[in-house]
């Protein structure tokens, strides 16, 4: 759906299960920043329902890669505030059940290297109304841009 992701070579993703433990199976880098797409698995069906993003540019121009915690993706992915002030290892889990989602796939995609720097809160607000224009709406667990 989202072809400019295609440009990040360093990407990958994992699945969350209401049996798994998020910081367990999330295979996210501590030391790069950028964005991450969830995708829900429910009764056979799949829903792109939130875009996320960890890091962002200084004034100066420079990287900043989340430091707390795990740090990167990996720490912005896990402990990030999700439905409100709750960590994302816990609002998912809790998400999951009332929504009745069977599983979560989560694609990460780092957005720096050696030849670029493109901020991944530009990235983030760029998907957001992509998904936006094709389907009216923002996805579910994202609230606005």
């Amino acid at each position: 759906m989202f072809d400019i992701l295609d440009k990040y070579k360093t990407q990958d993703h994992f699945f969350l299960t209401p049996e798994n433990d998020l910081q367990t199976v999330c295979n996210a880098p501590a030391d790069k920043s950028g964005v991450y797409v969830i995708y829900a698995l429910k009764k056979g069906r799949v829903e792109l329902i939130y875009i996320g993003h960890s890091g962002k540019i200084e004034k100066d121009g420079s990287l900043s890669i989340r430091n707390e915690g795990l740090g990167g993706l990996k720490d912005e992915i896990i402990n990030g505030q999700q439905f409100g002030k709750t960590p994302a290892h816990i609002a998912w889990k809790k998400q999951m059940a009332r929504e009745n989602i069977e599983a979560l796939n989560i694609y990460w995609y780092v957005t720096h290297n050696t030849r670029y720097t493109d901020c991944p809160e530009v990235l983030k607000r760029n998907l957001l109304r992509q998904h936006q224009d094709i389907f009216g709406v923002f996805p579910k667990w994202n609230k606005s841009i």
